[in-house]
């Protein structure tokens, strides 16, 4: 039976809503309302929060939420929570901040928070002079105009902080921009800046009409909308120590350790194709903290990737350096977020990892994700120049592989430790778990 399109499907009821999924797209009815009702928060009134916070809500879909402690940042300890449902994140992130403990911890400074957006529009006309000049002399009325939206942000020492006329013919014909750039203190500001640059393209398409008297210039509003891309929201986090400190125990020397680690920074800042793992390792960490604290990962991911291709080829966001008889490494990236507005005041979890983290305002937090994500990008490498990455993942992975053979406990205990001074692969932990539990392999695949 072929299904039909549902009409209202908003407005039925959870209940109704599962109901009609599991008519038309289910071959196992009571085993997919047990699962979908079964993640439902067992406090009707947090259900009903989390109900809330998209459309068409059916059920909840959990991350699991984890800790990394002793991160050393600033002289001040933190544990930082993440939510990311990878192995072996948590534990790398962990095990970084432990090495750097000792060596004087982690660096982070905010070099700058503005934030950006464009109303975008055509211009049809030649009078390109006249407009630039009617701009310029009318500047006052954009801050006029969106007193009303700015007021409690200049209350607490954010706001519009300048404007601009960008011309853009070069790109498209007749194409320019307003360019207007915001400090919205500790608000991520969406929504605020939104609001603003609508405004803004109002106000510019009626100065331009009550001001073109007899010229027959017109100015169309493509759009008006933030950019994710905050190359000027900027922060930086390093470490440091002396060469001879390093002292890892991979059974390689501290200088070569050193050296092989910088060159594999180089090779994934000259390679794309090295590049883009790489920052993604970083991501693993920075995305974590992100979510746990209920900002946008999918903005940060996307401009971090788009300041990884500023200069028109992609490239490492992290960096490495000997100097003198000092092994450095850092990160300097983009990183817009917020510790008020949005899900962070009402999610239960996202509040508690705020909690965690002492109520950062967001340009702590700032300093906090980046370096999550130096520590992630730390682990990565060290592993990758000696023991290769697949020993630690893989092992972290076997739980996984474990749960999806559905092995008990005991099953469990006695495979783990098989494992621990072995080389972990799906083949060889089916083969363990077949041969404890008296089976051959392939009776096991048929009954998969």
């Amino acid at each position: 039976m072929k299904t039909q399109p549902v009409k209202g499907f908003s407005k039925l009821s959870k209940e109704a809503k599962i109901e009609w999924l599991i008519q038309n797209f289910t071959n196992h009815p009571d085993e997919t309302m047990q699962m979908l009702t079964g993640y439902w928060h067992g406090q009707p009134e947090v259900q009903k929060l989390h109900d809330e916070f998209i459309e068409n809500t059916i059920s909840n879909f959990y991350m699991p939420f984890g800790v990394a402690p002793n991160f050393l940042i600033n002289q001040k300890m933190y544990a930082i929570p993440m939510a990311i449902e990878e192995s072996s994140v948590v534990a790398a992130a962990s095990k970084s901040a432990n090495f750097w403990l000792d060596r004087g911890g982690f660096k982070s400074e905010v070099i700058g928070m503005v934030k950006v957006g464009h109303v975008h529009f055509l211009w049809e006309g030649n009078e390109i002079e006249w407009m630039f000049d009617l701009f310029e002399s009318h500047k006052n009325l954009f801050y006029d105009h969106t007193n009303d939206i700015t007021k409690n942000m200049r209350l607490r020492g954010g706001g519009i902080l300048d404007l601009n006329l960008i011309d853009k013919t070069e790109l498209e014909p007749g194409y320019f921009q307003i360019e207007v750039k915001f400090d919205t203190r500790d608000s991520m500001g969406a929504n605020f800046i939104n609001s603003c640059l609508e405004e803004i393209a109002k106000t510019w398409r009626n100065l331009v009409e009550e001001s073109k008297s007899n010229i027959q210039p017109d100015v169309i509003i493509v759009m008006s909308i933030l950019s994710n891309f905050t190359p000027e929201c900027l922060v930086k986090a390093e470490v440091s120590c002396k060469i001879d400190d390093i002292n890892e125990g991979s059974g390689i020397g501290n200088l070569e350790f050193a050296e092989k680690f910088c060159r594999a920074i180089r090779i994934a800042t000259i390679e794309p194709y090295r590049a883009v793992t790489h920052n993604k390792g970083i991501m693993n960490g920075i995305d974590a903290v992100i979510m746990a604290t209920g900002n946008d990962f999918r903005a940060t991911e996307a401009c971090a990737h788009a300041y990884a291709a500023k200069n028109g080829k992609y490239t490492s966001l992290s960096h490495a350096a000997i100097e003198g008889d000092t092994f450095k490494f850092w990160i300097k990236l983009p990183i817009s977020i917020g510790t008020v507005g949005g899900i962070t005041n009402l999610h239960p979890m996202v509040k508690f990892a705020h909690e965690l983290l002492g109520y950062p305002n967001a340009s702590d937090l700032m300093e906090i994700v980046a370096v999550a994500g130096l520590a992630q990008n730390f682990s990565a490498v060290r592993s990758l120049i000696t023991s290769g990455i697949q020993k630690g993942h893989m092992k972290m992975h076997l739980l996984n592989i474990l749960n999806q053979l559905e092995a008990t406990d005991a099953e469990k205990d006695e495979i783990v430790s098989y494992f621990k001074d072995k080389v972990v692969s799906f083949s060889s932990a089916v083969e363990v778990f077949c041969k404890i539990r008296g089976i051959s392999v392939g009776s096991l695949s048929k009954s998969k």
